[in-house]
């Protein structure tokens, strides 16, 4: 049961985020300043920045690296052109951090179906010699 859970989350949700993250490197680069600080991995970071003379406070993805940081930290940020509000460090623009955790997350489900086939087998072959 862990190893589907693990693996839906790793196909399902990690996968997906990585590639939302890839989708803005072309994206208008602007500075901005860490608006509140937090916990970044569940997506509680907001950036602010000026776009067309009007200030904008966005949320930062869950998983940025922005909580590294305390809130008035400048950095970069990458935004869709239609829309501000779809933000990202510049530093999180490659989508490496959540292929990387994608890849241990799916390892970590192969490993536990590895496991519960092993056990299967091993149960089996017990009540065979029974």
């Amino acid at each position: 049961m862990l190893a589907l859970i693990l693996g839906a989350l790793s196909g399902s949700v990690l996968l997906p985020q990585a590639q939302h993250l890839r989708s803005l490197r072309d994206g208008v680069r602007a500075h901005a300043i860490l608006h509140s600080g937090g916990t970044c991995v569940l997506g509680r970071c907001k950036v602010r920045f000026e776009v067309d003379g009007r200030t904008v406070v966005a949320d930062l993805p869950a998983g940025s690296g922005g909580g590294k940081n305390p809130a008035g930290t400048r950095l970069i940020v990458r935004y869709r052109a239609d829309d501000p509000q779809t933000v990202a460090a510049e530093n999180d623009v490659d989508g490496g951090a959540h292929m990387f955790m994608a890849a241990v997350v799916g390892g970590a489900a192969l490993m536990f179906l590895a496991l519960s086939a092993r056990k299967a087998v091993s149960l089996a072959r017990l009540k065979r010699k029974a």
